[in-house]
């Protein structure tokens, strides 16, 4: 009975001494959200029993699952201990499947009503022929889920499966491949693993996921607008969840790929599969050695202060990538007692020696298209990548049933050395030589991250609650030499070399509720982040510190129109951050006239994010959504047409906004033939400084299409053969100062198991119609340059697993099959 007297005595002395310094007000906010829902209570049931063979004897281990009566989902689960009794607590009232399983055997389904406690007999488990065959795991169709606030694409044992984790995530519907960085709505993703954030950039984050094999992933989550329990940073989210096993034993498996593009490539991997009583381990490693090939065909137009072209460019580029990535993954999970369990999770990831060769041709004519000169340069990069990531997870059951308290560290150590050369050849319209430039940078980066989050989850009556807290930190330095060589010495360039360090420290408050009444279900929240930034180039005396404190309020609305209509409304305010690279002023250069360049100015945008929803019969949706993209950080390019350079450089919008209406059916046709379709009309707006221009701002501006069509067909009796056909087009969308052209890409997939599942064939071809890649173009006042970057988008990829152990393990996710259900409608 003291306990909640300590926590309100304890409360009101954290509060006392918070508000007694004045400075930390904003921190009391923060902490009042975390402990806001803390002292609520719910009521929740639990169902015991024993699970028992046709012998009578008790089978210890057994996994006893709890399902849901309209589609035959995993609500919860628990296992059987060494004496076959099981305890499945915190369940809300409402009418469930119970069943309990173990590799060959099942107990027939049990329908239960439960409104309260229920002691239960003897689960009885037999071993049956054609159940037997149905834990047999054999390719499956990808399927399409809906819900209130995310799309979950299933792809566990199908052919999208087979390749690697970036395969999978920039075919999932929706998700837009920009260059290597993903999109949803116009808007870069941000990537979580099992619910925890990934903290590395787009390119980085496509190292990591082009290393882990895809048959460990059991599906990935598109989350357009995330709720309060999300970081308010990063816009939508794509969440990768990988598999887990469901009964006890060891299951392994052997993978290959070969992939024929311009270069062919291959990748290894082995992953490995362990549960017993109290552990769950996943281990995953894989060898990517890589070459590949990028072509870029590029004009630039040199426009006079009268607005008469005087100049043309047309450049040619031709990149070679080498690289030896390796990725080795980790997953544990620990059950102490029915009510701890800890989970660990480490990614280490290195590509060492990577190497970019460039070779730049530049012709360079005149007004009346004659030939003045030509420019041919050769850079090359070696550069040495680390990665390594920890994140330990302890989960408490509380005693209130239901009750689930959550604490979570995270550590990341990021290492990279670049050291770039280049030599350019000027030649005059006969071909003579005319003087050579040579340049070299030698660069470094190291980021320190550090996380620690707290999390506290109850149902209440027919709803729940949640609330936490967050303390992350961010320590980057990055240094960059710049050596001019011209044939001596190469002397320092302090104009273009830096030292940049970037520290970043955010506290975060968080707390929502979920409510259900009737046929309406409501879902509020707030966030509020306190953050400090500090950005000094050391080299140029140079400093930027940001301290600023922001709330963040979610807000979803669901009425239920009968059996087969709803309607939901949800909006969001979040927060973009500046990329601490984009932030460090040095250059990258391509060569001499055309170079990147960071941004120690930029800001951070806030956005405001609203979607209303229409759904029919849970397959057909229909989204309007609108999105204030505020003063949206953008990577623009400006010809500076004096001096004939091209730069790249990241800056803050004066405003931008994008809206549209999407529409989406995931059904299956026929016993064979699962159909899911994604289409959106969109209008994309954004103003920006022109820095280049004699004006001061221009408007960018497209309205356009998007079309997903994915077939997936089961091709056998046994489901063993099955094939996908996938079709994607986009008329265009915007990309900082450019307009991109139309896109579309065909891809076509068949799978194949063997041998009751112990081998897996799959072949894959992508881009059929060599149509995958648009041509960038960058039109207004007096700036016009336009590039078609053209990567291995074509290619055909065989891949190869063999599976050995108890490879019949299916995870998690695998609910009661059709004739089960069947066989229940019939009780």
């Amino acid at each position: 009975m003291c306990a909640p007297y300590f926590s309100v005595g304890l409360y009101l002395i954290i509060f006392i001494d918070l508000t007694s310094n004045p400075g930390s007000v904003r921190l009391l906010t923060l902490f009042v959200l975390s402990m806001l829902p803390a002292g609520l209570i719910s009521q929740t049931f639990e169902v015991r029993g024993i699970v028992r063979d046709k012998q009578g004897d008790p089978v210890p281990f057994a996994n006893v699952v709890l399902l849901q009566v309209s589609d035959s989902s995993l609500v919860k689960g628990a296992s059987a201990d060494e004496d076959g009794h099981y305890a499945i607590t915190g369940i809300a009232p409402d009418l469930y499947y119970l069943q309990a399983r173990y590799f060959g055997y099942r107990s027939a389904p049990i329908p239960l009503d439960i409104q309260k406690d229920i002691q239960l007999g003897a689960l009885l488990m037999e071993q049956e022929g054609d159940w037997l065959e149905e834990v047999v795991v054999t390719a499956s169709q990808p399927t399409i889920e809906r819900k209130a606030d995310r799309i979950v694409f299933n792809v566990e044992n199908s052919v999208v499966s087979q390749g690697n984790t970036w395969d999978i995530v920039r075919n999932t519907p929706g998700v837009i491949n920009v260059q290597g960085r993903l999109e949803i709505r116009g808007q870069a993703a941000t990537i979580y693993l099992n619910d925890r954030k990934v903290q590395l950039s787009q390119a980085e984050i496509r190292d990591l996921l082009e290393g882990l094999t895809g048959t460990a992933i059991s599906s990935v989550e598109v989350i357009p607008n995330p709720p309060a329990r999300y970081d308010a940073a990063g816009g939508p989210i794509l969440n990768i969840v990988t598999n887990r096993n469901i009964v006890p034993g060891y299951k392994g498996s052997l993978q290959g790929t070969y992939t024929q593009a311009v270069f062919p490539k291959y990748s290894l991997g082995t992953s490995h599969y362990y549960k017993s009583n109290k552990l769950n381990v996943f281990a995953n490693y894989v060898v990517n050695p890589r070459k590949e090939f990028k072509e870029d065909d590029s004009q630039i137009n040199f426009i006079n202060d009268q607005g008469d072209l005087f100049a043309r460019w047309d450049t040619g580029l031709e990149k070679t990538t080498r690289s030896q990535a390796q990725q080795a993954s980790l997953i544990a999970d620990y059950d102490f007692n029915p009510r701890n369990s800890l989970n660990f999770t480490s990614n280490l990831s290195f590509s060492p020696n990577k190497t970019f060769r460039n070779l730049v041709a530049t012709e360079m004519r005149n007004a009346q298209n004659t030939l003045d000169s030509t420019l041919n340069t050769l850079s090359t990069l070696d550069n040495d990548i680390h990665n390594l990531a920890f994140d330990l997870s302890y989960e408490r059951r509380l005693r209130q049933e239901g009750a689930v308290l959550k604490a979570n560290a995270h550590y990341t150590n990021y290492d990279e050395t670049q050291q770039q050369t280049g030599s350019s050849d000027y030649f005059d319209p006969t071909g003579a030589f005319l003087r050579n430039f040579d340049f070299s940078t030698d660069a470094r980066q190291e980021i320190q991250i550090y996380t620690g989050q707290l999390d506290y989850y109850s149902p209440v009556g027919k709803g729940s609650i949640e609330s936490g807290a967050k303390l992350s930190s961010i320590q980057s330095e990055s240094r960059i030499d710049y050596l001019d060589v011209n044939g001596s010495e190469p002397p320092f360039d302090i104009a273009l070399s830096d030292n940049f360090r970037y520290d970043e420290t955010v506290w975060a408050g968080y707390a929502s509720w979920l409510a259900n009444w009737g046929q309406w279900s409501m879902k509020m929240g707030l966030r509020g982040e306190q953050t400090r930034v500090e950005a000094r180039s050391i080299t140029l005396s140079s400093n930027n510190t940001q301290d600023y404190f922001e709330l963040f309020p979610t807000f979803f609305l669901l009425r239920r129109l009968g059996d087969d209509h709803s309607m939901a409304f949800d909006y969001s305010r979040k927060l973009r951050r500046p990329n601490y690279s984009d932030l460090n002023p040095f250059r990258y250069f391509l060569n001499e006239n055309d170079f990147d360049e960071g941004n120690p100015n930029l800001r951070p945008h806030f956005s405001h994010n609203f979607n209303l929803n229409y759904t029919f019969k849970d397959t057909y949706f229909l989204d309007l959504y609108y999105r204030d993209n505020g003063n949206y950080i953008s990577t623009l390019s400006f010809q500076d047409n004096d001096n004939q350079t091209l730069r790249h450089v990241r800056q803050n919008v004066l405003g931008s906004i994008s809206y549209g209406l999407d529409f989406t059916i995931g059904k299956s046709l026929t016993s064979f033939w699962y159909l899911y379709t994604y289409t959106s009309v969109f209008y994309e707006e954004e103003t920006f400084l022109a820095l280049e221009s004699p004006q001061e701002s221009a408007t960018n501006e497209v309205s356009g299409f998007y079309g997903f069509m994915g077939n997936y067909l089961t091709l056998s009796k046994d489901g063993s053969f099955t094939g996908e056909v996938a079709l994607t087009y986009l008329t265009g969308f915007l990309d900082g100062s450019f307009t991109l052209s139309e896109t579309t890409s065909l891809n076509i997939g068949l799978r194949k198991s063997f041998w009751k599942n112990r081998a897996v064939v799959s072949v894959a071809a992508e881009d059929l119609l060599g149509r995958a890649n648009a041509r960038y173009t960058s039109r207004y006042l007096n700036q016009d340059n336009t590039y078609l970057a053209i990567p291995e988008t074509q290619f055909v990829r065989l891949g190869l697993t063999v599976n050995f152990g108890n490879y019949r393990l299916t995870d998690y996710e695998r609910g009661l099959n059709k004739s089960e259900r069947e066989r229940l409608e019939k009780e």
